[in-house]
């Protein structure tokens, strides 16, 4: 009996099984390459000023509400508990910190408005993680100025999900954490570092060692803001006293605790390097 005839097999590069596939990985590897780098090309951007900082980071009205609701909580119970005693400082703490997001957002806004007013389409576009916290600040902060920004996200299982105010065009979704570092660092021209956690230190450490190492050679303003949670967290003078890094390396960075004075040490880093 003669064989049915056959059906056309799908070609390999609209083989969803086989793109999925550990053989197919160079080939997810590639596009999370490609892809990126037509749409920039597209979007005209030229350069970048990175932000780092947490995603846990509340903006100050979502701080305090949850204070509230904590203390409110605790006097209408007659004998509050330990947890809730905690749960009142990690709100506190979160109050605290919700300046940051203040302040990122106001030093994205006056990056922005400075960048639009130069002679050149989208210079100095602001970039994030585009998730939350920090990094919705640096997105709201050029959106209200009246720019574009750029989000690139990473699929995680909690806290990553695209801020609202990343330019729709702008808004990237990275699997490979490497090729999502890549393009933070092949268009920054700057970096700016708020408090953090794992991620954020992660982020920061690479970015020093690719400069210290110069395998960066671009001359590039890096702030670490927030020098109070800085100096507390990272002991960099006894790195330096060690021997770890040397002294120079120091230099590297600069803290900043206001968005006009890093604002300025970034404008007049940008217009010496870049313009």
């Amino acid at each position: 009996m003669k064989p049915k005839r056959l059906e056309r097999a799908p070609k390999s590069y609209y083989d969803k099984n086989f793109l999925s596939s550990k053989e197919a990985r160079t080939l997810r590897i590639l596009a999370e390459f490609l892809e990126p780098e037509t749409r920039f090309k597209k979007e005209n951007i030229e350069d970048t000023v990175v932000f780092f900082g947490s995603a846990r980071i509340l903006p100050p009205e979502t701080a305090k509400k949850e204070l509230k609701t904590i203390e409110a909580r605790i006097s209408k119970t007659k004998k509050p508990n330990k947890k809730d005693f905690e749960l009142n400082n990690e709100a506190r703490v979160k109050l605290e910190f919700s300046k940051y997001y203040t302040d990122c957002l106001n030093l994205s806004s006056l990056l922005t408005g400075w960048a639009k007013e130069l002679n050149h389409k989208r210079r100095f576009v602001i970039c994030s993680g585009g998730g939350p916290g920090i990094m919705e600040a640096a997105n709201k902060g050029a959106y209200l100025a009246g720019g574009e920004s750029i989000g690139l996200n990473i699929s995680l299982p909690h806290e990553q999900y695209p801020n609202t105010y990343i330019t729709p065009e702008l808004n990237f979704e990275f699997h490979y954490f490497f090729m999502r570092k890549l393009w933070f660092m092949h268009l920054a021209k700057a970096l700016v570092v708020f408090p953090g956690g794992f991620g954020t230190m992660d982020e920061l450490m690479e970015m020093l060692t690719l400069i210290q190492t110069t395998k960066v050679k671009k001359k590039m303003p890096v702030i670490l803001y927030g020098s109070e949670f800085w100096k507390h967290v990272i002991n960099f003078d006894a790195l330096a006293q060690y021997g770890m890094i040397s002294k120079k390396d120091l230099e590297i960075f600069h803290f900043s605790d206001t968005p006009r004075e890093a604002f300025e040490f970034l404008k007049s880093g940008l217009t010496k390097n870049e313009l």
